[in-house]
Parts: C-alpha cells; sequence; structure tokens
C-alpha cells in the first residue's frame, strides 16, 4: 500500500490509537478537529505513522506537533507531510513552525532548511 497523507476529519477508534502513539502527551479530547484547527497525518497500511498539528489565521499558518513515530523515521515522511500540508492550504502565505516540543533543534533546523523554512528564534518561518 501506498503512503499517503491526509486531513482527519474526525479521528476512528485506530486514529485515535495511531496518535496516541505519535503523540503520547496529548489526550484525544485535545486534538479538537476545526476549519482553522487542523491535523494531517501520513496514513499507510491503515495506520497513521506521523502528524503534525495546523492552524489557520487568514493567509497565516501555524505548524506545531510534527513527530514522526521512530520506526518510521528517515525515510522521507516528514518532507511529504509537510510539503502536502502546504499544497493544500494554497492561500496560506507565510508559514510558522514552532519548536516546541523539538526533540533535538540541530537535527529539527537541518530539516526545516531543506524544505526551505528559516530559522528564527522560537521556530522556524517560510
Amino acid at each position: 500500500m501506498k503512503l499517503t497523507i491526509i486531513r482527519l476529519f474526525e479521528c476512528s477508534a485506530q486514529d485515535e490509537i495511531d496518535l496516541a502513539k505519535i503523540w503520547p502527551e496529548y489526550s484525544s479530547a485535545s486534538l479538537a478537529l476545526t476549519d482553522t484547527h487542523r491535523i494531517y497525518a501520513a496514513k499507510f497500511n491503515d495506520r497513521l505513522l506521523g502528524a503534525v498539528r495546523v492552524t489557520l489565521a487568514g493567509t497565516e499558518g501555524a505548524l506545531d506537533s510534527l513527530r514522526v513515530r521512530e520506526i518510521t523515521r528517515r525515510r522521507g515522511v516528514g518532507q511529504y507531510l509537510i510539503e502536502e500540508v502546504i499544497r493544500d492550504n494554497p492561500d496560506v502565505a507565510g508559514w510558522w513552525m514552532a519548536d516546541v516540543g523539538v526533540e533535538d533543534r540541530a537535527v529539527m533546523t537541518a530539516f526545516m532548511r531543506a524544505l526551505g523554512f528559516v530559522e528564527q528564534s522560537g521556530g522556524w518561518e517560510k
């Protein structure tokens, strides 16, 4: 099966299990989905392998909590996820990725630079 990037409109029971593995620090109740507060996820074989939270405000988009399950890292999942989020939101002119919860800032900085983001205090912008 092919890796796909999806926007979650509601979470199935399996999605909630997978999101708990991706984000053990968040309860399912804290992951509210609205038109301005979104979750995009990488899905493979009916399982979520990675996800990012997206908050939209006019022509600005904020990304946070980007995480790919450890067993799946270094295979392009995160890059594909961010590229599809940006592609799915063409009206957003500026993007911000917060560094809250980033495990290794140096690794994340290299990753964000590869996606065209510039390092700033507290995160990266594009």
